[in-house]
């Protein structure tokens, strides 16, 4: 701001303020620019995922519910508007509600023992006592990322009814043989194991990046209070995993109920065995699909997935708030 020194209309001298331009206008101004151009830059970098979620999840989702109120088979170019009759065959299918009660044995059965297992070996793995540890963890992680149709021809080979190694080493203890495929429980059995031999070293990690997170001060503190190993585990560890095993349980939950390569490759076909014993949810789905090409009810078997993965989030995530709250509290 500058003052200019001018004779006043009275003769004396007086000053007169020289309008000049604001500095910080102009700065504003192209940080505003500048702001809007990363703010576009930003909304392309975004814009692949919203465009794939679009058109491989959204729109197959509104196609589904779309389909779920239509007649149509593939060989038929017409498409008869039925309303809800499929959601009403639904409910008063018998198939739907065994392969639902075998989706949730085989969810029982795999997910206990399995978060068991990965808690005692994610437990052996923190030990710093232990040689060649980042060797175990690569190793754990293998049956993850091997082929599911590797798995099912190499536990078929065990679940082998006449020359299986599973019956072989029970007949060596007096037992019958067993014919994994058709009995209920035995398949269910078979199939948990596969799943649980699969994810036991996943979720075996996990556990042990939790574990990691733990602070020592607290094992150095019960240590001092004379507890032993099992006593710490119980009473340091478990507590501080508790968000980690709830996390768990409802993926494994979700995945549980969505389980479709390990009965299809186990049984070698979608009907999972001579009289359904161990047909899931999203087998039955795809038997639907590709058996009896009633393409209309297989969307209403899919949206009664649908809604029983959100029930059951819904539970868990309740279960989960009310764990928090009590953490809260204490």
């Amino acid at each position: 701001m500058t003052r200019d020194s001018t004779p006043s209309p009275k003769g004396r001298r007086g000053t007169r303020v020289s309008k000049s331009t604001n500095p910080w206008k102009s700065s504003n101004q192209g940080n505003n620019g500048m702001n809007r151009a990363e703010n576009w830059w930003s909304q392309l970098f975004i814009s692949p995922f919203f465009v794939m979620f679009i058109i491989f999840g959204f729109l197959p989702i509104a196609y589904s519910v779309y389909l779920a109120f239509f007649r149509w088979e593939p060989l038929d170019s017409s498409q008869t508007f039925i309303g809800l009759e499929n959601f009403r065959n639904l409910w008063h299918d018998p198939i739907f509600w065994q392969s639902t009660r075998n989706t949730f044995s085989i969810w029982f059965f795999s997910t206990i023992p399995q978060m068991a297992l990965a808690l005692g070996l994610a437990s052996i793995l923190r030990n710093p006592r232990l040689r060649f540890r980042l060797l175990w963890q690569t190793i754990f992680l293998v049956p993850n990322i091997t082929s599911v149709v590797a798995v099912a021809v190499v536990f078929g080979q065990l679940f082998g009814r006449d020359y299986g190694l599973i019956n072989y080493v029970l007949h060596i203890f007096g037992v019958a043989n067993i014919n994994w495929q058709e009995t209920t429980l035995a398949s269910h059995v078979a199939i948990a194991t596969m799943i649980t031999w699969r994810w036991v070293g996943y979720n075996s990690l996990i556990f042990l990046a939790s574990m990691n997170a733990i602070p020592n001060d607290l094992y150095e503190s019960a240590s001092l209070d004379g507890a032993s190993r099992m006593q710490q585990f119980r009473y340091v560890t478990l507590p501080q995993l508790r968000n980690t095993i709830t996390f768990m349980l409802i993926v494994g939950t979700i995945g549980g109920l969505q389980v479709f390569a390990e009965p299809a490759t186990f049984g070698g076909n979608l009907s999972g065995g001579s009289s359904g014993q161990f047909s899931t949810l999203t087998l039955y789905l795809f038997r639907n699909v590709q058996e009896y090409t009633a393409y209309g009810y297989a969307a209403a078997v899919g949206i009664g997935i649908t809604i029983i993965v959100l029930i059951i989030s819904a539970i868990n995530f309740a279960l989960t708030r009310r764990i928090a709250s009590e953490d809260t509290k204490k």
